[in-house]
């Protein structure tokens, strides 16, 4: 017993969680405030204080004397530890006290306590009895876990209640108000009453754990038991050819294979392979196998689709309610529609849609099937270099599956859909095969009405099918598979077709994605017209809905915030601080070009563009030097101008020794690539310019593939260059007379401000840039140079 002054004050430790009782130990953390003042105190020699739990809901800021239990333990400080912003004390308990009076001060709680040791009501063999059983109860805890037997040993050794309750708490799950009302208990006999009933009941169920997990573990026994039982039984009734109560909801493959409407040849190979089923019994590795196949035979469609008449006035009102523009394309569909419609007896079809990305190929595969009233299947081909992906595997192969055709037929439903095969361009060979070539029995007229999947292994009627090939260069495409497919060259928009499909179509969406409300956003015309020219360059629409999504983002954070008026209106000086600096610089005409420019016409994949050719001569040895990236054919069509004008000229020009000049033929972009024969006749001009000292048109451009005879030959992109000629503000365009048909496909309004003039020789295109007659080449001798095609003063001498 602690011998304490009348009326001893103590500073109160508060304790949550638990409870510290005499003859125990603790590990005690408080704050800095509290830390200090204890170890002030034990500096002092001054180690007693007074441990009490905490009821719910203490706050260690006020320290509310409410919040305290009444009943505690005087306890001895023992050592003290800085433990980051809190300090830690252990503790030892000496005896049990209970509170008088508790009073606050600043950042502590004082308290006036008295001793509370406990009530003997028990003789000395009643404690030895309670702590034989409280033993005995504790030991047959312990043992029942592996690794306890220091405990159980342990605890056979300790000669108290006290000692042993003290030993046992921490390691009973019991909670902080039951060990408090152990701690208040005065008797110890009722005590140690409570104490054991906490043990039962611990003990209890500690067992009723064990019995659970044994019982677990028999169950999963029983369970493994049942299920090996269960799969011999069946194994049995298979043998003897019986249905077990498993197989009462398995497939009648006998009845839906009657039912898939399949040819002959391949029911008759259907009811083989459910025979081969049969005889090998459900339980067989093969029977799997075999189910998936019979699963696709019974899913594909084999019976001919009703065939829904053609309406083609309703296919054209589709066609222009869901693209704009693109005349030519959908007249070349409805007329393809249209030969469908008479042809009654096959309605499958091939058609290849070739053209720059965002064109809308894949949309107008889509709007074909909605014109037909018939399923639309998709695949992309894209990067795909196995053959296996068209033909699909051997079913001898581990996870073979049926090829992307046969995959959409079963998607399909219908033996007659609408199958668009996007990017056939982007097929690649490797060391799998060449899907294209696989490709060829798919697209052949001739072939596809017994189409092999090396899966299916049964021919498959593909006439019906009305495939839909896209693709963005028929360079990419092999020869032989091209040739199978009627091509539908899908062109550009010009800036007018993309105002209107913006306002028609791009904006309705962008709204839609956005959750704009037309009364929310505005976009004037002109900030439209703006992001078409400044912002997106590209034949398509893509990259245009792309800046309408980034414009429609920008909004969407204005009216959300609440920062703007409704509806917000974007206008072109707005665009800058939306999408930036404008990104897309297009050539203009020049005020002014020296001798040796001219302008030239050039088709990109995204539109085309005008280049300029640039011609210089110095003092050399007859070296011809060529540069701005140009490929083959650009440099023959160089060496070909040159050629053809010194076979023309050279001997005439007594001024000009060729022999003694270097000429130098450079094109701008000089990081972009160029190739293709359509700048033969703007290298001559700039050759013959150049030489004679004879300035072109600024607003004259100029097209066409250039012959050794002089010959002008015809060239593409024809629609695409002279709406980059448009664009850039030129008014004269020279084209090679085979091409004029081609000024059809140019809209009305640009045809309108624009001056052709075709030309079929060389004589003709120097008359119409530089204005004299070329002489024939019969005429001409050495020395013998016509009056008018003088060398300019400029150069003479040179």
């Amino acid at each position: 017993m602690v011998s304490t002054p009348e009326t001893p004050t103590y500073i109160v430790v508060p304790i949550s969680r638990t409870v510290l009782f005499p003859e125990s130990n603790l590990e005690i953390e408080v704050n800095k405030a509290l830390g200090s003042l204890l170890k002030k105190r034990m500096d002092q020699g001054k180690n007693l204080a007074v441990a009490l739990a905490v009821k719910e809901g203490f706050d260690p800021g006020s320290n509310d004397p409410d919040t305290f239990f009444s009943t505690g333990t005087l306890i001895e400080l023992k050592t003290h530890t800085a433990k980051g912003s809190n300090d830690l004390f252990r503790a030892s308990g000496r005896l049990r006290v209970t509170v008088q009076s508790l009073q606050k001060t600043d950042s502590r709680v004082m308290a006036v306590v008295t001793a509370a040791p406990g009530h003997e009501d028990m003789d000395l063999k009643s404690r030895e009895q309670m702590l034989d059983y409280i033993k005995d109860i504790a030991h047959e805890i312990a043992i029942q876990f592996k690794g306890s037997e220091s405990y159980a040993q342990r605890i056979r050794q300790m000669d108290s209640i006290p000692e042993t309750m003290t030993y046992l708490l921490p390691f009973i799950p019991i909670s902080m108000e039951e060990k408090q009302r152990l701690l208040e208990t005065d008797s110890l006999k009722e005590r140690g009453i409570a104490f054991m009933d906490i043990l039962l009941k611990h003990k209890t169920a500690i067992t009723l754990q064990i019995e659970m997990a044994e019982k677990f573990s028999h169950q999963s026994n029983e369970r493994y038991r049942k299920a090996f039982l269960k799969e011999q039984l069946k194994q049995i009734h298979q043998e003897l050819d019986e249905d077990t109560p498993e197989s009462k909801g398995k497939k009648d493959y006998a009845r839906l294979i009657k039912e898939a409407g399949m040819p002959g040849e391949v029911e008759q190979a259907a009811l083989e392979e459910l025979s081969k089923l049969n005889e090998q019994g459900q339980g067989s590795h093969e029977a799997h196998i075999i189910k998936n196949y019979l699963d696709l035979l019974v899913a594909l469609p084999w019976q001919t689709t009703e065939k829904k008449d053609i309406d083609i006035d309703h296919a054209e009102a589709l066609l222009d309610s869901h693209h704009h523009g693109q005349e030519k394309i959908k007249e070349r569909i409805l007329e393809h529609l249209s030969v469908m419609k008479l042809k009654k007896e096959k309605q499958g079809s091939i058609l290849l849609l070739a053209g720059p990305p965002g064109t809308g190929k894949t949309s107008l595969g889509a709007g074909i099937a909605k014109a037909l009233d018939r399923k639309y299947v998709r695949i992309s081909l894209g990067g795909v270099s196995d053959e296996a992906e068209i033909r699909g595997h051997r079913r001898t192969y581990i996870g073979a599956l049926p090829g992307r055709i046969i995959q959409g037929m079963k998607k399909a439903g219908e033996k007659n859909p609408v199958f668009v095969l996007d990017e056939v361009d982007k097929l690649v060979s490797a060391f799998h095969g060449d899907p294209s070539s696989a490709l060829l029995e798919v697209l052949d007229p001739e072939q596809n009405i017994s189409f092999s999947d090396h899966y299916l292994e049964v021919p498959y009627d593909l006439s019906d099918v009305f495939f839909i090939a896209t693709a963005n260069d028929k360079r990419g495409i092999p020869a032989p598979l091209l040739d199978r497919m009627e091509v539908i060259d899908v062109s550009g928009y010009t800036a007018g077709e993309k105002l209107c499909i913006a306002k028609d179509h791009l904006l309705k969406r962008v709204f839609a994605e956005h959750g704009i409300k037309k009364s929310q956003l505005e976009i004037t015309e002109d900030a439209l017209k703006a992001i078409i020219e400044k912002y997106t360059v590209e034949a398509g629409v893509r990259a245009l809905r792309q800046q309408l999504a980034r414009v429609a983002g920008f909004a969407s954070r204005k009216i959300v915030s609440g920062t703007a008026d409704q509806p917000y209106i974007i206008t072109q000086e707005t665009l800058e601080e939306i999408l930036g600096h404008p990104k897309i610089r297009h050539d203009a005409a020049q005020a002014d070009n020296p001798p040796g420019v001219v302008t030239g016409l050039a088709w990109t994949p995204i539109g085309g563009e005008i280049l300029f050719i640039e011609a210089v001569h110095m003092p050399g040895t007859g070296r011809l030097t060529l540069t701005g990236q140009l490929g083959d054919v650009m440099k023959e069509s160089a060496t070909i101008s040159m050629g053809l004008f010194r076979s023309r000229l050279a001997f005439a020009l007594k001024d000009f020794d060729f022999q003694k000049n270097d000429l130098h033929i450079h094109i701008p972009a000089g990081a972009l690539p160029k190739d293709g024969p359509s700048a033969g006749v703007a290298m001559f001009t700039a050759i013959t310019s150049l030489i004679m000292g004879r300035k072109i048109n600024p607003t004259l451009a100029m097209t066409g593939e250039i012959t050794l005879r002089g010959h002008i030959l015809p060239v593409g992109g024809i629609k695409e260059k002279v709406l980059a000629a448009h664009r850039a503000g030129l008014k004269t365009i020279i084209l090679p007379e085979e091409n004029k048909t081609d000024l059809t496909e140019i809209p009305e309004d640009v045809r309108e401000q624009l001056t052709f003039v075709t030309i079929h020789t060389v004589e003709d295109l120097i008359r119409e840039t530089i204005g004299i007659d070329l002489p024939k080449p019969e005429t001409l001798k050495l020395g013998t140079l016509p009056e008018n095609l003088a060398v300019s003063p400029v150069f003479t001498g040179v």
